[in-house]
């Protein structure tokens, strides 16, 4: 499956109920078995398949050091964060869905599904996703 971004997250958007600059942006981790859809996923609660495994807590990682940028010669606007890494871990996942955290998954929105387009696996070491150069959310 390819990368999605979910319809709500676009109103949410438009809306201002999403601030990079001062939200809580977390990854959380699905399995293969989870399938995104971009219609009706709206919040943390409608994610199923969440992985599970030594090193890896239920609702995933909030992001660090995320920026939010104007980057004038490519005309986009562009939010990074460092990459985020579940040391000494043992999991096996597909994709990972970021989604801003209130702290409630009815209340938590969804931002993206990013596919890693076979399962990746870590054994009692790091699972680290490295985002793109061009950074992880881009508006053009």
């Amino acid at each position: 499956m390819a990368n999605v971004v979910y319809n709500s997250f676009k109103k949410n958007l438009l809306n201002a109920n999403v601030n990079f600059s001062t939200g809580t942006i977390t990854a959380m981790l699905v399995t293969s078995s989870y399938s995104p859809d971009q219609d009706t996923h709206a919040v943390y609660s409608d994610v199923t398949n969440e992985v599970t495994g030594t090193g890896y807590t239920a609702g995933g990682k909030a992001l660090t050091n995320g920026t939010v940028t104007q980057n004038n010669s490519t005309d986009r606007g562009v939010y990074d964060a460092d990459d985020v890494t579940w040391g000494t871990s043992s999991i096996t996942a597909r994709a990972a869905v970021l989604y801003r955290n209130t702290g409630v998954g009815s209340t938590s929105p969804l931002i993206g599904y990013f596919d890693f387009t076979t399962d990746q696996t870590s054994a009692s070491g790091n699972f680290t996703i490295q985002w793109s150069a061009n950074g992880i959310v881009n508006i053009t």
